[in-house]
Parts: C-alpha cells; sequence; structure tokens
C-alpha cells in the first residue's frame, strides 16, 4: 500500500521592503515545488501559504531564504509583520525599526495566532490599530497600541499603551507584551480577548522599560 508523504505549510513572503512584492527568481523557485494543480493561498497579512513535503523543509527553507524569500511557521505564532508601503522612503518612516520588530517577533510561539501591524506615518496603510499589536511611527517616535480587532460585530481600534517612545523602548515593550500573553493567556484565547480579561492599564504595569 502506497503511503502519502505527509506535508506541512510554510508561510512565505519577501521579507519587509517597499510593498508585498516578489521578483522573478522568487517566484521560480517556489514554482518549483509546486505540481500542477497546486494553489497558492495569498492571506491578509502579506503571505503565502504553500505546502510543501515535511522531510524537505530545512533545505526549500535554505533555497527560499537564498533569494531573499523569508519562511515563517504556520499555526500558533506570531505573524510576520504586516507594513505599510513605505512610501516616503525607509528612513523617513522608520523601514530598520520595522525589520528589526519583524526579527524579534516573527515565529514566537502564542496561545494563538497573533497579528502585529506597522505603519510609517499617521496615514496608517499598515492597518495597525485594527490588528492585534500596532506601531505608528510619529515624526521621531513611535506609539503602540493593543488589542485591536478588524472582523465581527465587535471590531475596534486598539487601545494606545505606550506614545512616542524610541526604538529600543519599543523592542523592550513588544517582547514583554508577547512574553505575557504567552505565559498568561488561556489556550486558545486570541489577543483580543485577552487584552479584555487581563486589562489594558495591568497590560501597562507589568511592562519595564530601561
Amino acid at each position: 500500500m502506497e503511503t502519502t508523504e505527509k506535508t506541512v505549510k510554510l508561510a512565505v513572503n519577501g521579507g519587509i521592503g517597499f510593498g508585498a512584492k516578489l521578483n522573478a527568481e522568487q517566484l521560480i523557485v517556489i514554482a518549483k515545488y509546486m505540481k500542477e494543480g497546486d494553489e497558492l493561498e495569498l492571506t491578509t497579512f502579506q503571505q503565502l501559504y504553500i505546502e510543501v513535503a515535511e522531510s524537505d523543509v530545512a533545505s526549500i527553507q535554505t533555497q527560499f531564504e537564498a533569494v531573499g524569500l523569508a519562511c515563517y511557521p504556520v499555526g500558533n505564532f506570531v505573524k510576520s509583520l504586516r507594513t505599510c508601503n513605505f512610501c516616503k522612503g525607509s528612513e523617513q518612516e522608520g523601514m530598520p525599526v520595522a525589520i528589526e520588530l519583524n526579527k524579534r517577533m516573527a515565529g514566537k510561539p502564542v496561545p494563538v495566532t497573533l497579528r502585529p501591524a506597522y505603519t510609517g506615518c499617521p496615514i496608517g496603510c499598515g492597518e495597525p490599530l485594527v490588528n492585534d499589536i500596532g506601531v505608528m511611527k510619529i515624526r521621531n517616535g513611535y506609539n503602540l497600541y493593543v488589542g485591536g480587532k478588524a472582523k465581527g460585530q465587535d471590531a475596534q481600534a486598539g487601545t494606545i499603551i505606550m506614545e512616542k517612545v524610541d526604538p529600543e523602548q519599543l523592542y523592550e515593550a513588544v517582547d514583554q507584551i508577547i512574553a505575557i500573553y504567552a505565559k498568561y493567556g488561556k489556550n486558545r484565547e486570541n489577543f483580543f480577548k485577552f487584552v479584555h480579561r487581563y486589562g489594558v492599564d495591568n497590560l501597562k504595569k507589568q511592562l519595564v522599560l530601561e
């Protein structure tokens, strides 16, 4: 009896840059691992889901990363950072900060998938106010929001928890918020519900910044 090899999903994108873009070389490498009839799933979080053989994951990730593709686990992890298009330039809109945030957050295990978002100006193209954790650059500082929700009858904007902080304070705060959620969040409790149960004020009190 023929056995079918187990497959797993990988979330793939072009990393943090000027918009959600892929080049021809990246598309060719992805296509190498697709059979006739296979489909790519494009998510609202600027990711492509591709199913690959479990035994090939390590080698496929290496090949993807060699052409500039970023790979993330699918499931109960922090998703890669959703961003704006950085239309006014990388330095002006804080692309280095977004890259560092993504590096620190993406792939961390949490009770339920957590969706962070970033935008480089108050226009908010990255939709930070309606995602679990949102960051908005305001002139030379960064505002941090928690508990936004984009869908459902209880949809609402996130609550601002820190204003006009510098990058190091922002990194520390986000690291600590994710750690608190990972420790105190209930099984299958999404971040929106956790924030309401745990309390924004209580969350703020737990943050210890240098």
